[in-house]
């Protein structure tokens, strides 16, 4: 028998790795794990799972009607893996990559695992275009800076990068199974089984694409894909997102940008919790716990702030523009680690990818790869009028802006400012 491992590839079509297994060999057996090193530090409620949880439903229907199954699993991996060993006759296992420092860990076991008992462990790159050493400067190096990256990149692109994989084609390789296992619930994981905000539609509209440049930065409106969520769980393969794009080059880039910050994460694996540029790490953060929750509230005097914390906290999405105010508010007005806000981001973010949020927030707050200057700080009331001037976003979040009821600003613009300026600049000498 041969293991396909799904993972953040939630998806049977144009799925590299399982047409990598399928098309080379015969009996794969598809199987998922709900990984309890991650599932512990969430909530009950986190929509993030049950999202998976539902896709995995459709996923396991999808191989049944093929006269497969997928077998799905409630533990840690290293766990799970010797209970299969044990009871089946595996000679490799498939996979699709994964650069984050967690899951690099994790298939390090694996390796030692598998190769422990001389079976292959295959990996296939599939969520992204470009990995690891793909997209290299001429001497070798990654780089650290995105504008000659996104030129290597559209450089080196050629039409098999972007074809999709005819997985569909191969399924009669499947492991055909007599008796079908049920899935999982969601009660017996300890999570509930409400949803309680709305998941973005897989579906892509072509005007909104062709539109991109003329209304990413309007909150108010719906000028984005919403494609973060599926880019991130794989339920829509970057391949097909890709292909759409090239009708627009300012949301082609956006996708190279997820790139970069896979290469990053994958050469700097350090720049998920120390700052890439070593120095900022000097930077004295106040790290006021009131005004932190008050920023976590959306309770913070000015309304931009407001209105995108309050977004987030209700749908567990917040738009791009606005991601980027709250975090140069947080890290600049506030003087507060950037690693408090990116910790915050990961607990609600429907679409949460540790490789971009880390390095937006790295880019927020100067510390990171090819970041804002330290001197670059957003004010939020020019941000406003230039984003939000009819303050149609402001109001759909923000029910008493413009009452005695919302709250004085916390910190005064001004002063904030050249506070920040003062305490990076002393930092960085």
């Amino acid at each position: 028998m041969v293991l396909f491992w799904h993972r953040r590839d939630l998806r049977i079509a144009d799925n590299s790795g399982l047409y990598k297994a399928l098309k080379n060999e015969e009996a794969v057996q598809p199987i998922f794990i709900f990984d309890t090193e991650i599932l512990d530090e969430l909530p009950s409620d986190d929509q993030r799972v049950l999202f998976i949880h539902g896709e995995i439903d459709k996923i396991k229907k999808a191989y049944q009607k093929e006269g497969g199954d997928l077998w799905v699993y409630l533990g840690t991996p290293d766990e799970i893996f010797k209970q299969l060993l044990n009871n089946n006759d595996v000679s490799k296992v498939y996979t699709n990559r994964d650069y984050e420092p967690y899951a690099r860990e994790r298939d390090k076991k694996m390796n030692t695992l598998l190769a422990d008992q001389n079976i292959e462990f295959i990996g296939a790159k599939d969520h992204v275009i470009f990995e690891k050493n793909e997209v290299l400067k001429d001497d070798g190096d990654p780089y650290r800076v995105f504008t000659p990256y996104m030129r290597t990149w559209k450089r080196n692109l050629k039409e098999k990068h972007l074809k999709s994989y005819p997985t569909k084609k191969y399924l009669s390789n499947l492991h055909h199974v007599d008796s079908k296992q049920a899935l999982i619930t969601l009660e017996s994981m300890g999570f509930r089984d409400e949803q309680k905000v709305d998941f973005p539609s897989r579906e892509v509209d072509d005007e909104r694409v062709e539109q991109y440049h003329e209304k990413r930065d309007i909150p108010s409106i719906e000028g984005t894909t919403r494609m973060s969520m599926h880019l991130r769980f794989g339920t829509v393969a970057i391949r097909a997102l890709a292909r759409k794009a090239r009708m627009n080059e300012k949301y082609l880039n956006e996708l190279i940008w997820r790139d970069f910050y896979q290469m990053i994460i994958y050469h700097f694996p350090n720049s998920a919790t120390d700052a890439f540029k070593e120095k900022y790490d000097n930077v004295p953060w106040i790290n006021d716990e009131d005004q932190y929750k008050a920023w976590c509230d959306g309770k913070t005097g000015y309304p931009i702030v407001d209105a995108g914390m309050r977004e987030l906290n209700k749908t567990g999405f917040m738009h791009n523009r606005i991601r980027m105010v709250v975090a140069s508010f947080l890290t600049k007005h506030l003087l507060i680690d950037w690693r408090w806000g990116e910790a915050y981001f990961a607990q609600k973010l429907l679409d949460y990818e540790l490789a971009s949020n880390v390095g937006g927030w790295q880019w927020a707050a100067s510390s990171g790869v090819d970041a804002q200057p330290y001197f670059r700080i957003f004010n939020p009331e020019s941000q406003q009028k230039k984003f939000d001037k009819d303050e149609k976003y402001i109001k759909q979040w923000v029910e008493e802006y413009g009452t005695k009821q919302y709250p004085s600003p916390i910190v005064n613009h001004k002063e904030a400012r050249e506070r920040a300026l003062e305490t990076y600049k002393n930092a960085l000498k």
